[in-house]
């Protein structure tokens, strides 16, 4: 029985050790770092139903904060390090193209939101939407409005803002989601014509005139939705890759340029990162050595041949002003580079047949 009882308690011993060094080994692994990498979204499939110059997405502002609220990024996107080493937790990302005041005409602001969660040790990639995240309101104003109340003033209202809507006025007012109001002032009496909840992406197009009556008195104010002016942006807003590149004015994205395989002659605006390419590697920091290609990327820190493309410099001077052996100081530069973009280079989405640049 003693032996017995000698036996049971090395046994409970053994357990707690091997319990303990688990607990404890959990716990290392728990605190392990992980990462956080971005992208935007590279082929969008469904586009606006209203033309509109796009910003670039290099110019894109991003916030990115821990679950506690602390800011631990908050620039340009292009200023954006390849990867963020990050203790694991939640994390909050809104990017967005500018800062937006809450009511201001000609401002369509995009972006996206999202929270993930990085676990211990893992590398979880984002993938970054490009929408419309404000609403927007335009008024069409008929002649005979302006001959019924020529001391009349327009107003929108959103929030604790207002916005003169001028008769002549045909620009879009853009507002944070939420309620709008358009408001009459006719010789100091205000008068509210009408309220409407909009959601982001969300534009509308409100006629307004006179009804008419048998005198003026009994003329009223009418208010019709024109519904072939209402549309909501409801996907990735990158541009249409089937008419963007033509000019350097209006060239590609790096991302966009990935999703155009096959596209000749056209423009691809990215920044020098690095060159050197094998078909497995490439070089991001000097001293280069070949000078007779280098690569683009997204934003000026990337450091991996991931989400970038190749670009072959013929002989010549494009290869003269851009190559790296000669001209070190051109790493870091965004460029705009006019050629082929074809399916495989050193193993890469390439751009050949180069034939002209322009430097931004």
């Amino acid at each position: 029985m003693k032996k017995f009882a000698t036996v049971f308690a090395a046994l409970v011993l053994l357990l707690v050790s091997v319990f303990s060094v688990s607990c404890n080994k959990s716990g290392k692994e728990d605190a392990l770092p992980g990462t956080l990498m971005f992208r935007f979204e590279g082929n969008p499939r469904e586009l606006s139903k209203v033309s509109q110059e796009l910003p670039d997405t290099n110019d894109f502002l991003i916030t990115v904060t821990d679950g506690a609220g602390n800011v631990i990024f908050d620039d340009l996107y292009c200023n954006l390090p390849e990867s963020l080493d990050v203790g694991p937790g939640s994390y909050g990302i809104f990017v967005r193209s500018e800062d937006f005041s809450g009511l201001a005409f000609s401002s369509p602001q995009y972006g996206d939101e999202q929270c993930v969660v990085v676990p211990p040790a893992g590398t979880v990639t984002v993938e970054l939407g490009c929408r419309q995240i404000n609403s927007g309101i335009r008024l069409d104003i008929s002649p005979d409005f302006l001959t019924e109340y020529p001391g009349g003033v327009l107003f929108v209202k959103a929030g604790d803002r207002r916005l003169m809507y001028s008769y002549s006025e045909n620009r879009i007012a853009y507002f944070s989601p939420g309620q709008v109001s358009v408001i009459l002032d006719n010789d100091g009496k205000e008068t509210v014509l009408l309220t409407r909840t909009l959601v982001s992406q969300e534009i509308l197009t409100l006629k307004i005139s006179v009804s008419a009556g048998g005198g003026a008195e009994s003329k009223g104010i009418t208010i019709s939705l024109d519904t072939s002016r209402v549309w909501t942006n409801e996907t990735c807003l990158l541009g249409d890759e089937g008419s963007k590149g033509t000019t350097y004015e209006d060239a590609l994205t790096v991302s966009q340029a990935l999703a155009s395989i096959g596209r000749d002659d056209v423009w691809v605006s990215g920044f020098i990162v690095g060159g050197d390419l094998t078909s497995a590697n490439a070089s991001f920091a000097p001293p280069f050595k070949s000078a007779s290609n280098l690569i683009l990327g997204p934003r000026s820190t990337a450091s991996s041949r991931d989400n970038c493309i190749a670009v072959q410099l013929p002989s010549g001077d494009v290869r003269d002003a851009l190559n790296l052996v000669s001209n070190p100081g051109m790493l870091g530069r965004l460029v705009c580079i006019h050629g082929d973009i074809e399916s495989s280079y050193f193993n890469m989405v390439g751009l050949k047949s180069v034939s002209d640049f322009v430097l931004k």
